[in-house]
């Protein structure tokens, strides 16, 4: 696997983990696994739905991780 390809692919990580986690405890996680962007957001956001690769998604209320989602 040459060091392109393996960027490409997202961290093998628990994504339920993240649950119940204080959001910057959870962004400092994903950033220490290797995801590549971190996004938080507050539950119910309009985001764009493209998918990249590398991407977590957290969905945040009152400072705790609520859902995570990769891409």
């Amino acid at each position: 696997m040459n060091e392109t390809s393996k960027r490409s692919e997202p961290p093998q990580d628990d994504l339920d983990a993240y649950v119940g986690l204080a959001a910057r405890a959870a962004e400092e996680r994903a950033r220490e696994r290797g995801w590549s962007t971190v996004r938080s957001l507050p539950p119910g956001a309009i985001i764009t739905m493209e998918y990249l690769s590398g991407r977590i998604n957290l969905a945040v209320e009152d400072g705790e991780v609520v859902r995570c989602w990769k891409g």
